[in-house]
């Protein structure tokens, strides 16, 4: 059964919704996942500041 992610600190830039959580070894991760019917986008990283990077780069291929 697979583990429960609990999100903290969610904000949205665009399309994109940046959540922060903790991974399996107690880490802090950010999650940055694209929320636009059919583009299925989204990304683990290691600090708040790149995924917002990511997220005000990313462009959804889904017209």
């Amino acid at each position: 059964m697979p583990t429960r992610i609990n999100f903290r600190s969610l904000m949205k830039i665009g399309p994109v919704q940046i959540g922060t959580y903790r991974d399996r070894r107690g880490r802090s991760k950010d999650a940055a996942v694209c929320t636009a019917d059919g583009c299925g986008w989204s990304s683990d990283y290691s600090s708040t500041t790149a995924a917002q990077l990511a997220a005000r780069s990313h462009r959804c291929r889904v017209s």
